[in-house]
C-alpha cells in the first residue's frame, strides 16, 4: 500500500526531500494550500487526496479523539528534534513498520525514543 505524506506548515520543506530520498511520496503544505489556512482545511484536503498529515502540532490528534474521525492518517512529531538530520531515521522505520495501519487509518505519535500507534477512530 502507498501511503502520501502532506507535511504541515511547522515542519520544515526539507522533509519532502529527505522523505522523497528514502522512497516515499511527500509533498508540503505551502505547495497545495493557503500556508495560513486552519487545520481543519488541511485535513480535509489530506483526506480527500488520500493523504498522511506529518505535523508537530498537537491539536491534529485532539481533532481527531474529539471527532472520532477515521482519517486522515496523522503523525504527529514530538519533542524539539523536528528536523531530517534529527529524527529522520526514526520517522522512516516507524513509517516502514507501520504502513498498513497508516494506509488504514491511524495517529501515530513520534518521538526520538519511542513510537505509539492507535487505529482510527480514536
Amino acid at each position: 500500500m502507498s501511503v502520501r505524506l502532506l507535511i504541515d506548515m511547522n515542519l520544515s520543506p526539507d522533509w519532502v526531500l529527505f522523505l522523497q530520498q528514502h522512497g516515499w511520496d511527500a509533498i508540503h503544505w505551502v505547495t497545495v494550500g493557503d500556508p495560513h489556512a486552519e487545520d481543519s482545511v488541511l485535513m480535509d484536503w489530506a483526506r480527500q487526496n488520500g493523504c498522511v498529515v506529518f505535523t508537530h502540532d498537537l491539536d491534529f490528534g485532539t481533532a481527531l479523539a474529539l471527532t472520532h474521525a477515521a482519517g486522515p492518517s496523522v503523525i504527529q512529531l514530538r519533542g524539539q528534534e523536528v528536523f531530517p538530520d534529527q529524527v529522520g531515521s526514526t520517522l522512516i522505520s516507524a513509517l516502514t513498520q507501520h504502513r498498513d495501519a497508516l494506509a488504514a487509518g491511524a495517529l501515530m505519535v513520534i518521538d526520538v525514543k519511542k513510537c505509539r500507534v492507535r487505529l482510527l477512530p480514536l
